[in-house]
């Protein structure tokens, strides 16, 4: 019967030794390298999302430096959007002209303008969801869209004032 408690003590002690190592080996140490899936789709994951976006961010403003940099030295004849989703407020004379590329968008704020296309397509009011053709004025405070590539808005006022947003050149 003594053998049996002293086998017994034995085994407690292993036991104990047993859980003292593991309790300060820590999970997902560097002596415990398994990874839970609660940790990648939690903490790892949000991790290098946030780098992602970084880097993105980051390379981002370089490109549309380089870009200004680029048209500067070209006599500054396009505007770059100043980041996404920014308007532009873009100053014309009369007769001078803005040439839309596909996705640009402009909305008048002071003076007048009219459409100038080669064809009936020319702006599309977004606001009103109609098309504004050749000649057709500009209406005040409305949002038209450039859908193919050439179409543009000449001012007919001495002092034209336009929000501008994606690429354009002034004519």
């Amino acid at each position: 019967m003594k053998k049996w408690k002293i086998a017994a003590a034995a085994l407690c002690v292993c036991f104990l030794f047993t859980a003292a190592y593991a309790a300060n080996a820590g999970a997902g140490g560097q002596n415990d390298p398994l990874i839970t899936l609660s940790y990648l789709n939690g903490t790892y994951t949000q991790q290098v999302k946030t780098m992602v976006d970084q880097t993105v961010t980051a390379r981002k403003a370089e490109m549309e430096q380089s870009l200004r940099d680029i048209l500067a030295g070209q006599g500054g004849s396009a505007a770059v959007p100043g980041g996404s989703g920014v308007f532009t407020v873009v100053t014309l004379a009369q007769g001078q002209s803005l040439v839309g590329d596909v996705g640009c968008e402009v909305m008048l704020r002071i003076g007048s303008a009219v459409c100038a296309s080669p064809d009936s397509v020319g702006l599309i009011d977004t606001t009103s969801g109609s098309v504004l053709g050749s000649g057709q004025a500009l209406e005040a405070n409305h949002l038209y869209m450039v859908t193919i590539s050439g179409r543009s808005m000449t001012a007919n006022a001495p002092t034209v004032k336009v929000l501008a947003r994606g690429p354009y050149s002034i004519r």
